[in-house]
């Protein structure tokens, strides 16, 4: 259990941060979330409305020589007349961060989950560990637990970061003591727009369901569990003697899209547009 928990410490600096949330959407059978960033003037306050009926809160943490940048442009995009630009610097005392949230779901054991979105990625810089979509547990963690291992660590769950070596993507799970699902057989294409299609079906063990596809292309599609365990999270604890109990109930309440952590050696520049989740 050891290399488990170091696999899991290991990841808190490219974690992202708990951010306080307001309700809950009645998450149940066939729910489905779409935002295509249309906005009226380029306002990028019109993604935030205070019914919550779109995206909940920016993410940002800027490096301390830069200030990185979210905005709505126009001049590209997928659908409709808008797409979201984000500009995430590298990273040096400061992990960097942009990205926007989506709060309050309620998705649990069982669930099928789709998520969909198209990126386009400046430039043709390493990607290596740049992070595009977080699927995140924040109820779940021990409070007894508390800032132990800091507070970016306090949302487990399962993510889609650039790996083996430069711009392959590929299923991260190190925050819940798993291990990534890596592909090498199709390269992140640049400088145009990329579909990207995540399904799982929910699960704490090894009947979970990973399934990845760029383009249309199926790279990823490998059985295994894709949310946190509590008796591996119990055992990976008490090999540092600490009494950890994952709460119930167990569900992801939050996605992230954009930079959700930039830890690459470049700045990195990306358009999202035409994201949906759906859960069944």
């Amino acid at each position: 259990m050891k290399p488990l928990l170091i696999a899991l410490l290991c990841l808190i600096p490219i974690s992202c941060s708990q951010e306080t949330y307001n309700g809950k959407e009645p998450v149940g059978d066939n729910y489905s979330f779409v935002d295509g960033f249309e906005t009226q003037n380029d306002a990028l306050d019109e993604l935030f409305p205070s019914n919550g009926q779109r995206w909940s809160t920016i993410q940002q943490t800027n490096p301390s020589s830069a200030v990185n940048e979210i905005s709505i442009i126009s001049n590209e995009f997928t659908e409709g007349r808008n797409a979201i630009r984000f500009l995430a610097y590298q990273s040096d005392a400061q992990l960097s961060k942009i990205d926007i949230e989506k709060n309050g779901l309620t998705i649990e054991p069982g669930n099928l989950v789709t998520i969909t979105a198209d990126f386009y990625i400046n430039d043709t810089a390493s990607l290596e560990n740049l992070l595009l979509i977080d699927l995140e547990c924040c109820s779940c963690w021990d409070p007894t637990v508390g800032d132990n291992y800091g507070a970016e660590n306090q949302c487990p769950g399962v993510r889609l970061m650039m790996s083996g070596g430069n711009d392959y993507l590929s299923i991260e799970r190190g925050k819940i003591s798993g291990t990534t699902l890596h592909q090498t057989s199709f390269r992140f294409p640049r400088d145009q727009w990329v579909s990207v299609k995540w399904e799982m079906t929910m699960s704490d063990d090894d009947n979970g369901s990973n399934k990845l596809a760029i383009d249309g292309n199926v790279v990823i599609d490998e059985n295994g569990m894709n949310m946190p365990n509590a008796q591996i999270f119990a055992a990976v604890f008490a090999n540092q003697g600490i009494d950890f109990t994952l709460q119930e109930p167990l569900m992801y309440e939050r996605v992230q899209i954009g930079a959700t952590a930039n830890p690459t050696a470049g700045n990195i520049e990306l358009y999202v547009d035409n994201f949906s989740i759906r859960v069944e």
